[in-house]
């Protein structure tokens, strides 16, 4: 374990004592969003995402280690584990090179070698690979013989040549020496399988570039082309260096080389090492781009969720269609649903205008605020008609709404447990307006996949994914907090400490009981025991409760410490429920923090936290940011024109650029040299997903419905 905990603090750059509490902690069964907002003192500070990544370092290195206790278990069952071996094999930083060392003791299929071998062969193959200038065809004189099917001298030495070969294949230091240059110096060809056919992957149909300057996205675009047969690729040195390394490794460094040597070397790199090192390097190639898409997707997950709300106003969401018609639902400004209608605005101008009227009555009579529309198929259509129906309706705006997901969460089971009198399209219309409403609540009852702000993600390892996406949404949920009376179960279960089962307990029993009044009921819910009340009571808001404390992020546990501040800093509860503690930050540094925290008896970064919360109950922190751009009017491509200078809302990060909704229906792209002035290596370095940016348009192109943006150069005053 000392081991683990150096490995760690050195990756992550974190003091040992920190590491080794943080693996203490999550070994107790605490989670991650608990330990990172409330045990601060014990790991110094360490954000959420990483300690993700030291929980997944931790789970690495603990495999890893595993698994090399398997392999000096099972060399040693074989009776060849030497000292040496044993000590290079406890050394192996990567499961490749722990498996390298394996290799030779690996029980194998039945190879070439292994049938000479059987043919007594290996003491000839020794031989003549001590390279101590025998002739091969004299030592092969002894070891003729036509019962065990070696009938000729030729036979002898082919034998020998294809047990020296594996020997060669299966050495760790030319496997490892191999791979490091493979990764420095291999060129990746491409080809296309028909250059005539057409297809998105044309940019690769004569494609060659070095391994080391191979962009993710790339790799994951080729890795998809050659799995749906357009491409064809291949990974190698130039030239013969990956023969020539080999067989400086495989021959003795004198005046006499081996010929036969030479040759077996050649055999081993062209028939075994090679084929074998190339997967490994498309393998790694792979891993690394999918790591990288799958980070890319968390990113943009994050903002996207945490995206400001737009509370408490009536909102009507529209999911566009043609043939079945655009749904329509409104809802409350708590997401309850008031009414629901179909229309038909792209039959005709008959319907569309009777579209108009159905839906200006439904506004007028629920008074509705805001509109959400669905940014799928009809989208432009549908817009269009909105902005000619608000023209006559003051007061109120609209919103496109990406509605990735949506349709996957209206034909869910959960979607039919909360609506099941509604049809599927029309849930849809209710989840468009609710995310507008608050993105958080809405989208956390969608997979989150199929939301739509990834790159390849399909391509990625769907386990690591799901793993990766369901940290981000639960830091995310957990970062707010959550309303203990009119969340869902949904979003209970994201909350630390809570679990599928946890949460329609407490839906449960506030259905059975009545909202809660305090924190401490949680305790009487089923199943809900000691140690996940202490998990998720800090991210549960109770407002119904007469104590304050219970609608912030201040934990049960500090309550008393909280107290202890209020008053040494001269004020009490009722202070802080009027808002007149104004001057605590002042009178908390007047006192001094270490003296505070030492008379309150919890640590400095706690009672930091608990300032912050006293100052702003029931403070929601998606309200410190940018708001949704309402519009009350269209654009379309035709409107467009070079250097035009807009706002627009960042709707996906990618490796490449930015794709920015500017309000046509196609977004544009912003291409990474176009982000900003200087040379960054990624686009988040820049923006997020959500972030309201100004744009000049470069180019329009109306036919493949592509536009071209720049970030750059954007005057101030624009």
């Amino acid at each position: 374990m000392d081991t683990l905990i150096s490995v760690l603090a050195q990756e992550l750059k974190q003091k040992e004592e920190y590491v080794s509490n943080v693996v203490a902690l999550l070994e107790e069964g605490n989670t991650i969003p608990f330990i990172a907002r409330y045990r601060k003192e014990l790991h110094g500070g360490m954000d959420d995402t990483t300690l993700r990544n030291l929980e997944t370092r931790l789970n690495y290195l603990r495999n890893l280690q595993e698994r090399k206790g398997e392999i000096i278990r099972s060399i040693e069952g074989q009776g060849k584990l030497t000292e040496e071996l044993a000590a290079a094999i406890e050394a192996a930083a990567t499961l490749a090179e722990a498996e390298d060392l394996y290799r030779p003791y690996k029980q194998k299929r039945r190879t070439r070698a292994t049938v000479a071998k059987e043919k007594g062969l290996e003491p000839l193959a020794l031989a003549i690979f001590a390279q101590n200038g025998d002739e091969p065809a004299k030592l092969a004189e002894e070891y003729i013989n036509p019962e065990l099917g070696v009938e000729t001298i030729e036979d002898a030495l082919a034998g020998a040549s294809d047990i020296i070969a594996e020997m060669i294949s299966d050495d760790p230091e030319i496997r490892k020496a191999l791979r490091e240059k493979m990764e420095r110096q291999a060129i990746l060809t491409v080809q296309a399988v028909d250059p005539e056919k057409e297809s998105v992957y044309q940019l690769y149909y004569s494609f060659s570039a070095p391994v080391s300057r191979l962009q993710n996205h790339q790799i994951l675009a080729i890795n998809r082309g050659e799995k749906e047969e357009y491409l064809k690729v291949s990974a190698a040195l130039p030239g013969l260096e990956g023969q020539a390394l080999v067989c400086r490794k495989a021959l003795k460094p004198t005046m006499w080389v081996s010929a036969f040597v030479k040759a077996a070397a050649e055999d081993a790199y062209e028939r075994l090492i090679a084929p074998s090192v190339e997967r490994e390097l498309r393998n790694t190639l792979t891993d690394r781009a999918a790591e990288s898409a799958m980070a890319n997707f968390a990113l943009n997950l994050k903002p996207l969720l945490m995206q400001r709300p737009v509370k408490g106003f009536v909102t009507m969401g529209l999911d566009p269609g043609y043939r079945n018609g655009c749904k329509v639902a409104v809802v409350d400004g708590t997401g309850r649903v008031l009414d629901t209608n179909v229309v038909y605005p792209t039959f005709s101008q008959r319907k569309k205008d009777e579209a108009i009227e159905i839906l200006s009555k439904m506004i007028r009579k629920h008074a509705v605020k805001h509109i959400a529309i669905g940014n799928g198929t009809a989208s432009r259509e549908t817009e269009a008609m909105t902005v000619e129906m608000i023209g006559k309706l003051p007061g109120v705006s609209y919103v496109i709404v990406n509605e990735a997901g949506a349709s996957v969460y209206s034909a869910s089971k959960l979607a039919a447990e909360e609506f099941p009198e509604f049809d599927v399209n029309l849930r849809s219309a209710v989840s468009i307006a609710r995310r507008l409403q608050d993105p958080l609540a809405e989208l956390v009852k969608i997979d989150p996949k199929a939301i739509g702000v990834g790159q390849y993600q399909h391509d990625c390892p769907q386990k690591r994914l799901d793993e990766a996406l369901g940290g981000v949404v639960e830091d995310c949920v957990n970062a707010v907090g959550v309303d203990v009376n009119t969340a869902s179960a949904s979003l209970l279960q994201q909350v630390s400490g809570l679990n599928a089962t946890t949460a329609k307990n407490v839906v449960a029993y506030r259905e059975e009981n009545g909202a809660f009044t305090a924190r401490n009921q949680l305790k009487k819910v089923p199943k809900l025991g000691p140690k996940a009340y202490q998990q998720c009571a800090g991210f549960l808001r109770v407002p119904e409760s007469k104590e304050i404390l219970d609608n912030t992020g201040v934990h049960p546990e500090t309550y008393e410490a909280a107290q202890t501040l209020l008053t040494l800093c001269g004020y009490d509860k009722k202070d802080v429920a009027s808002g007149n503690i104004a001057e605590l930050q002042e009178r908390f540094e007047n006192l001094g923090k270490e003296n505070a925290a030492q008379r309150c008896g919890v640590g400095i970064p706690t009672l930091e936290d608990v300032v912050k919360e006293l100052l702003k109950p029931g403070r929601d922190p998606r309200d410190d940011l940018p708001a949704p751009i309402l519009r009350t009017d269209v654009l379309e491509m035709k409107d467009l024109k070079p250097g035009m200078i807009l706002s627009g809302t960042v709707r996906n990060v990618i490796d490449f650029g930015v794709f920015v909704d500017i309000g046509v229906h196609q977004d544009g792209l912003v291409h990474i040299s176009q982000v900003c002035n200087k040379k960054i290596r990624h686009p988040s370095e820049i923006v997020q997903v959500g972030d309201v940016v100004k744009v000049s348009v470069l180019e329009v192109d109306e036919k493949r419905k592509r536009i071209s943006l720049t970030m750059r150069n954007i005057p101030k005053e624009a």
